[in-house]
């Protein structure tokens, strides 16, 4: 009942815009501030379900960019005709190429600039792709007759889908480590808004 009053002194007294800029000077200082300390916690310093929750998603984020580089490097490597050693390394630049796009897509979309969100995406994504990378190609060297299935071969397939899940695996604890040291993908963290 007596808001309306209240409100219609603050408008006469010019109290309003006072409070409302006052609201506006915590938001960018305070709020702001106290909310990536805590967002830093919960996903860098923080223990349990929310730290292997945020390794969980950084893998599987990389893993899609591999992924994608990994079948369209077989796929360029079988169309072409190229060796398997060609087409591993082919494999391997593909899923650089790709791992780092999704992450840079994603801080670009935050604002950053192109030259500061490829420093970002190297800086979240290179020891993952590294590890993930090297499991990968570890399994499909060592599955016989992998690398020389062709992509209509289900052979080709399970084992490329066993090293994938297996490099998912093997990567998560790297990148619980790694936020945890506000690494990895903890960085891209500091850009995202939530």
């Amino acid at each position: 009942m007596a808001h309306p009053a209240q409100h219609d002194h603050r408008q006469h007294a010019g109290h309003e815009h006072h409070e409302h800029e006052h609201h506006e000077h915590r938001g960018h200082e305070g709020h702001e501030g106290h909310h990536g300390h805590a967002h830093h916690e919960g996903h860098g310093h923080g223990g349990g379900a929310t730290t292997w929750a945020a390794a969980a998603q950084a893998t599987l984020h990389c893993l899609t960019g591999c992924a994608i580089g990994e079948i369209l490097g077989m796929v360029l490597g079988t169309a072409f005709g190229l060796h398997n050693g060609a087409t591993v390394v082919l494999s391997i630049l593909l899923a650089f190429v790709f791992g780092y796009a999704l992450t840079m897509r994603g801080v670009l979309k935050a604002g950053l600039d192109v030259r500061t969100a490829a420093k970002v995406a190297l800086a979240a994504d290179t020891v993952s792709i590294i590890v993930m990378e090297i499991i990968d190609n570890t399994v499909m060297m060592t599955v016989p007759g992998a690398m020389d299935a062709g992509l209509g071969d289900l052979l080709f397939w399970l084992a490329l889908a066993g090293s994938l899940l297996l490099a998912f695996v093997l990567t998560v604890p790297i990148n619980k480590w790694m936020i945890g040291k506000g690494r990895g993908h903890a960085v891209v963290h500091a850009y995202h808004q939530h």
